[in-house]
């Protein structure tokens, strides 16, 4: 069976950007008849906006779109990460780090990496061998010795729209952190953990996750979890040219009218390349029918994708 799920950070509204990540997991579950779930990513608490979470559900209703079952938060979950870490300790695969940033920065600096925008530099191991009299701020994945079990440094997947990918976390991420400095999960274990849980058969999110995913795929390895597909929607982009997001001054979704509505919603069904000429949406009595419509369209091109 089918289930997707939508996940936000509750660090504000939804804009334009994740409101077409929410409506493309939204149309891929009911082209493939599963389930739609939501999952509220609330495991970084000092970055979370309280009652965002309530004004996410309600923008997700206000656009008609109706998840399944109970809305399942992170922040309730940081016994089922631990249950999850422990063994991985045991087995040797997660490590104690004692590094800064900036420790972490200087020596990428003086292997001759360039540290790019955007990205966290590459962590060289410093700690993998002992925390050398330094505290112990960290946790992190032993990327360098589970490649090592399985015989490959290179993760191939297949994305549903970008096609054929690898990545060698190896020598591109390094040794990923599961549980921060400040005793927070890391993202990566959480969703890794939660998608199991919750039985997610397929990932739709926005392309700039797309690099998360060879990590994920390790994750889901090292414990034993089965592999969902994956599917990374377009970005909507600011004026300047950068994936529109919270943190560059992205305006909250304008639902403040019927005109709004249905304005949002086409104009993400445009960006996901539906024909939204021959169905538009122009008012909210046509929202079921629209909806609809939309999801024939997705199912037509989409649904063979992932052979269900």
């Amino acid at each position: 069976m089918y289930r997707g799920r939508f996940a936000p950070s509750p660090t504000g509204e939804l804009h334009a950007g994740s409101f077409v990540a929410a409506l493309a997991s939204y149309l891929d579950a009911r082209a493939h008849k599963g389930e739609w779930l939501v999952r509220i990513e609330d495991v970084d608490g000092p970055r979370c906006i309280p009652g965002a979470d309530l004004a996410i559900l309600q923008q997700l209703q206000q656009c008609g779109l109706q998840w399944d079952g109970e809305v399942l938060y992170q922040s309730q979950r940081h016994a089922r990460y631990q249950q999850v870490l422990d063994p991985l300790l045991a087995k040797g695969l997660v490590y104690s780090c004692g590094c800064s940033r900036k420790e972490i920065e200087e020596s990428q600096a003086l292997m001759g990496l360039n540290i790019s925008r955007h990205k966290a530099a590459i962590y060289p191991g410093t700690c993998r061998t002992g925390l050398h009299g330094k505290s112990a701020r960290a946790w992190r994945f032993n990327v360098q010795q589970w490649c090592a079990l399985r015989g490959n440094p290179e993760v191939h997947w297949t994305d549903r729209r970008l096609g054929a990918q690898v990545q060698n976390v190896v020598n591109e991420v390094g040794d990923f952190v599961l549980k921060r400095a400040d005793g927070l999960w890391a993202y990566q274990l959480a969703v890794v953990v939660d998608d199991a849980d919750q039985g997610i058969s397929c990932v739709v999110r926005g392309q700039d996750l797309t690099d998360n995913t060879a990590r994920q795929i390790l994750l889901q390895e090292a414990l034993g979890l089965p592999h969902p597909h994956y599917l990374h929607t377009p970005l909507v982009l600011g004026v300047n040219g950068e994936k529109l997001s919270k943190q560059n001054g992205a305006k909250a979704l304008d639902l403040s009218s019927e005109a709004a509505v249905c304005k949002a919603m086409n104009q993400a069904a445009a960006t996901l390349e539906l024909n939204t000429l021959s169905a538009p949406l122009n008012s909210l009595t046509e929202r079921p029918s629209v909806l609809a419509i939309w999801t024939a369209q997705w199912a037509q091109r989409e649904a063979t994708k992932i052979g269900t």
